[in-house]
């Protein structure tokens, strides 16, 4: 906790924008509970960590290729996150999967947001595009996204908030991409976030 608010830490591997989500609802008021003070990156370069240094947020960069195994890689990104005096993890497409070690150690307390109504279209393999091509080549009229706390099985932890979005004819997987960030992931997101922070320093 920092001055009574939840420490996020976010993990990031791309652009940053459920990153930039999070951090325009810190700036508006949404997220009022919790403080995002740390942006770790498993991609060197990614325009995320542009993103939060232009913030003010602090940001570390592990890459796996730098790391000997998966436990030395989780054992830097912990390292960085007991540093920061993180409460709250969470991940904003990054693309690695955790071990159960890790996803252990912070029980109900990792977050992800996945693109469609879990359990439809998820689990492993399922990831970014590949999720609405799936979406759209079953030819169902509402998809949507899912934040849920992170577990050893990919996609399989407790949901913690839905919304449900019109897939339109004449839908592409990146047309519809688009539609599920603006209209689902970059609003539950934060409202979860937050969510979670509140229940934490309830408990403090």
């Amino acid at each position: 906790m920092k001055n009574g608010k939840a420490v996020i830490s976010v993990l990031v591997s791309g652009g940053g924008t459920n990153l930039q989500a999070l951090i325009d609802a810190q700036k508006s008021g949404i997220i009022k509970n919790g403080v995002i003070s740390l942006v770790i990156s498993n991609v060197e370069g990614a325009y995320a960590l542009m993103r939060a240094k232009n913030n003010g947020i602090d940001t570390a960069v592990i890459t796996k290729k730098s790391c000997a195994n998966q436990s030395e890689f989780e054992g830097k990104i912990i390292a960085e996150l007991e540093k920061a005096g993180t409460d709250i993890i969470v991940l904003a497409g990054f693309m690695s999967i955790l071990s159960e070690n890790f996803t252990s150690r912070y029980a109900n307390r990792i977050l992800n947001v996945h693109p469609s109504l879990i359990p439809s279209f998820c689990g492993k393999g399922f990831y970014g595009l590949k999720v609405h091509e799936e979406a759209l080549k079953y030819g169902v009229k509402v998809t949507g996204a899912t934040v849920h706390f992170v577990n050893e099985i990919p996609d399989g932890g407790e949901i913690i908030m839905q919304k449900a979005v019109a897939v339109k004819e004449g839908d592409t997987p990146e047309k519809l991409q688009k539609r599920v960030m603006k209209q689902a992931e970059w609003k539950i997101l934060p409202l979860s976030v937050e969510k979670v922070c509140k229940q934490l320093t309830k408990q403090c």
